[in-house]
Formats: structure tokens, C-alpha cells, sequence
């Protein structure tokens, strides 16, 4: 049921975003010349895929997580972008591909070894990674493994029909700060 909302939400969402990404592509040509951002994750049973975003950092930046990025590479179009979580639309296409789903456990890099031991040991890659969930909306993000994990965990355990629009509802309507960037 819930992959079943994810295809035709992710969709409709596509459909509607369209004109907004078209344009964010736009002005995202004018701010790194590379509007879209793509990275190899940690998917569902460990298994890799491409990750999309809209591009929130210069194009040059290391490939590590977020909160151990130089916050000077983060452009003032990204600002905005992570602010209001809309660098997060294209990934409404892994949605669609069966990638990602629109609630999960956000995808990690294969260099967070911590959190990937952690999620392991609480079977949280039995599911498809998720645009957001839980931790999410609460604030948590993947400078803390252990607690991302159990919290990943625990919003697993109690995902039905109401939890699931929930989250995203929260998230659509700004709950959240999104992964924290490290100051300097």
C-alpha cells in the first residue's frame, strides 16, 4: 500500500513541481553552472544507487556528509534551497524508480561506516531509504549515528498509513532544519 502512495504521490508531485524545477534548474545554471547534484547512496540492503538533488553546494566540494562540509561552500541559492527542503524534489524520481520511498530512513554515504554498523544492527536497510521520515522532522541528523539509527528504528516499527502522511506533512510544511552543516 504505502509503495503503491509513494508512485502515485512521487507522480503527481513531479507533475506539479515541474514548472518550480524547471525553473530552480534554471537559476541553478546561473549560481554553480551544475543545477543538478547526483551521488551514489546506500539504498535498500546495502545496495547503491544515484542519488538526485538540486545542487545546494559549489561543485568542487568533497563528497563527505553534510555536517562535516566547510560551510562556505554552501552557495546563497543552496541556502535557500535547504532552508525550504526543495533541493529535495528531484529525488521524487528515485521515488518513481523504486530507489527511494517518499518515507524511510535518509540514504547515507559508504563512507558513514558508523551509521551503516548501526542501522545494520537494527535491520533499517531491510527498507527503501526515504525522502523523509522521523528523524527528519525532528531534527536529527547524521552527525549523531547511534541516535539517527535508533530513531530510524523506531519510525519502522510504527510505520502505517497515519504515520506515513504525517511525516509528510510535517516535513512539506517545515518541520525540521534539515542536515546541519558544521560552523566555522
Amino acid at each position: 500500500m504505502l509503495r503503491f502512495l509513494d508512485i502515485v504521490l512521487a507522480g503527481i508531485g513531479l507533475i506539479v513541481a515541474m514548472p518550480l524545477m524547471a525553473l530552480l534548474y534554471l537559476v541553478g545554471l546561473l549560481d554553480t553552472g551544475v543545477p543538478l547534484f547526483r551521488q551514489v547512496r546506500v539504498g535498500r540492503f546495502q545496495k547503491p544507487f544515484t542519488l538526485v538533488k538540486l545542487r545546494t553546494m559549489r561543485p568542487d566540494t568533497q563528497s563527505i556528509a553534510t555536517h562535516l562540509a566547510n560551510p562556505s561552500a554552501v552557495t546563497p541559492l543552496g541556502a535557500f534551497l535547504r532552508r525550504t527542503k526543495l533541493d529535495e524534489l528531484p529525488q521524487l524520481w528515485n521515488v518513481l524508480k523504486g530507489e527511494m520511498s517518499l518515507v524511510g530512513p535518509r540514504p547515507c554515504l559508504f563512507n558513514q561506516t558508523e551509521l551503516i554498523e548501526e542501522r545494520a544492527a537494527r535491520g533499517v536497510f531491510a527498507t527503501r531509504p526515504g525522502i523523509t521520515g522521523l528523524a527528519q522532522i525532528n531534527g536529527i541528523d547524521m552527525s549523531t549515528p547511534r541516535l539517527l539509527a535508533e530513531t530510524d528504528a523506531q519510525m519502522l516499527r510504527g510505520l502505517d498509513l497515519a504515520a506515513y502522511f504525517t511525516y509528510i506533512i510535517k516535513t512539506v510544511t517545515g518541520a525540521g532544519r534539515g542536515d546541519r552543516i558544521r560552523q566555522e
